[in-house]
């Protein structure tokens, strides 16, 4: 029984900014929206492993350049139209003088985007919710999500805080 896709994101922050991607690939469900950085687990790799690996394909950014890495949470995305997906959620931040390498991404445009702007970006309805455990003044403890969508609306989520 196939239990849906295993994926990670990393949002990573530069003082008040933060790396976004918006998706440019046609027949990606997340065409036009904008996203942390991640993908898809490859065979045999950990949560950390696959996003720290996508964090370097897509922008260019080594491991050792980031620091504050941190495994915030567990989103479970349900659709009408796509497969389910588990996203293993991530944070890290980068010196205020980092300069990402100059590097086309394929998977589409990165941009660093103010902290205060980011609710009003097309995201997933979810995403909003995700972000004021991720970004808000009063750190939060790891997270479980479960979004359940039809089409692009939000029909259902829950959520729940660990210590």
């Amino acid at each position: 029984m196939r239990i849906g896709n295993l994926t990670t994101l990393i949002y990573v922050t530069k003082g008040d900014k933060c790396l976004f991607i918006r998706k440019t690939r046609s027949g990606d469900m997340n065409l036009d929206k904008w996203l942390g950085i991640g993908g898809h687990f490859e065979t045999d790799e950990t949560p950390e492993e696959c996003v720290l690996r996508e964090l370097k394909e897509e922008a260019g950014i080594a491991s050792d350049d980031i620091k504050d890495f941190a495994y915030r949470g567990l989103v479970t995305f349900l659709s009408s139209e796509y497969p389910s997906e588990y996203m293993h959620v991530f944070t890290a931040s980068l010196p205020e003088d980092y300069e990402l390498p100059h590097k086309d991404c394929d998977e589409g445009e990165l941009a660093w985007v103010s902290l205060d702007e980011i609710s009003g970006l097309p995201v997933w309805e979810g995403d909003k919710i995700m972000f004021d455990y991720l970004f808000s003044r009063t750190p939060r403890r790891f997270f479980t999500m479960k979004f359940r969508y039809e089409g692009d609306v939000l029909a259902y989520h829950e959520e729940k805080e660990y210590l």
